[in-house]
């Protein structure tokens, strides 16, 4: 007789030094599993996840508790029905097309470019800290209109909201900061929103204040909630994403190569990074009526607890789902950063996330300039750093030797 493997703990420090065996055994043998924990319901399969994300019977009602203290309203990913729509279409234009290529992608490059200016000469850097951790906060800033001064100051708030968000064990100084953090953000953006109000600017703020669907315009919460959203869940996805993706390609040299041969497999490897290290691992839902899943009943009203990670190993979507390979042919980076996409770590559905086209272009464009600026990288502390973090994850640092576009030194 085979003996059945106890279901794992997701709030363990063997789960956060590495979730994936504890996935592989819920996908195995718990797929609806009731966690004591988070006191929530486990989803680990991809179809289950990819339905959770797609059929309307899936509320995100429970983000009032989970999303409100610190962003101090209610967030577009909240939102449903016609309220959704209209929100959504109030902001999406910036995100895409035209608007995202014209205005906002030389904020983008030139971002990337200062950045990389601070340690173009050096031996050696932490692309976290120097690189991937302050690009994308740097970048809303700068999309916003707000004084380039203020980096550091959003770069805290921002640390401290995503804090927060991923504070599944509840540590009451950790929630503390988050909502500190989001009151400060809001009483700094008020002013700055009646001024964009009297007289609009070019800017993505002045846009999210002028901008009126069917006779609806966004109030000041509204503003500053999605502000708040924007720099937490922009700025995390595309900090660790960046993190992963010079990580995974490092420890791959043979896809290394390819990427630096040929920069178009750029979102090859971003789409693939996506897959196999999430920079978000998990996502909560709310049925709104008993849903029938894999492995049993989930009831109306219960937290589903949405295992992105797992959800991308799946041996029953994805072939050799623990290899890092952006050559798979299960992925299309035509489609990877749309709603049609063949992963979920952008969510699916209605609440496909709004800024995937914004974080495909600050990785396409980070990435790019890094390559040009340092023909040759490797990792400086020997093998590749592990990821850290259970709600969200990633390379803590990634510290690499570099050599300068002028010559070995």
């Amino acid at each position: 007789m085979t003996t059945l493997p106890s279901p794992p703990d997701i709030l363990s420090p063997q789960f956060a030094a590495d979730p994936y065996p504890a996935y592989r055994i819920l996908r195995a043998h718990y797929p609806l599993f009731h966690d004591k924990g988070t006191d929530s319901y486990l989803l680990s399969r991809y179809e289950d996840v990819a339905r959770a994300f797609r059929d309307p019977v899936f509320t995100t009602d429970n983000y009032a508790w989970q999303l409100e203290p610190a962003h101090g309203g209610r967030t577009l990913p909240q939102m449903s029905g016609r309220e959704h729509a209209v929100r959504r279409a109030l902001v999406a234009r910036a995100f895409r097309g035209r608007e995202l290529r014209e205005k906002f992608l030389p904020v983008i490059e030139r971002n990337a470019a200062e950045l990389i200016d601070t340690f173009r000469d050096a031996e050696e850097a932490d692309l976290v800290a120097r690189f991937a951790t302050r690009f994308p906060v740097n970048v809303i800033v700068d999309m916003l209109g707000l004084d380039r001064a203020d980096h550091d100051r959003f770069h805290g708030w921002y640390a401290s909201v995503v804090g927060f968000l991923a504070n599944l064990a509840q540590d009451p100084e950790v929630a503390a900061a988050g909502r500190r953090a989001g009151a400060e953000l809001r009483a700094h953006l008020l002013p700055l929103i009646r001024a964009r109000r009297a007289a609009p600017g070019d800017d993505l703020l002045s846009t999210l204040c002028t901008a009126e669907i069917e006779g609806t315009r966004m109030s000041e919460g509204d503003i500053t909630s999605f502000v708040s959203l924007l720099l937490a869940a922009g700025g995390e996805t595309t900090d660790k994403a960046i993190a992963a993706l010079l990580r995974n390609l490092l420890a791959h040299p043979d896809q290394f190569a390819a990427v630096r041969a040929d920069r178009s497999l750029i979102p090859a490897a971003f789409a693939e990074t996506l897959r196999h290290t999430p920079p978000v691992q998990m996502i909560m839902r709310q049925p709104s009526a008993d849903v029938v899943l894999s492995g049993g009943t989930v009831p109306a009203g219960a937290t589903v607890t949405c295992l992105i990670g797992s959800a991308h190993r799946d041996e029953r979507r994805f072939s050799r789902p623990d290899d890092f390979d952006i050559f798979r042919t299960e992925l299309s980076p035509a489609t990877a950063f749309s709603a049609a996409a063949d992963h979920v770590a952008f969510s699916l559905g209605r609440h496909f996330c709004v800024g995937a086209l914004l974080a495909a272009a600050e990785v396409e464009a980070g990435v790019n300039q890094l390559l040009d600026a340092f023909p040759a990288m490797a990792f400086a502390d020997g093998p590749a750093p592990a990821d850290v973090g259970v709600f969200t994850r990633g390379p803590q640092r990634l510290r690499v030797r570099l050599r300068p576009s002028g010559g070995a030194r």
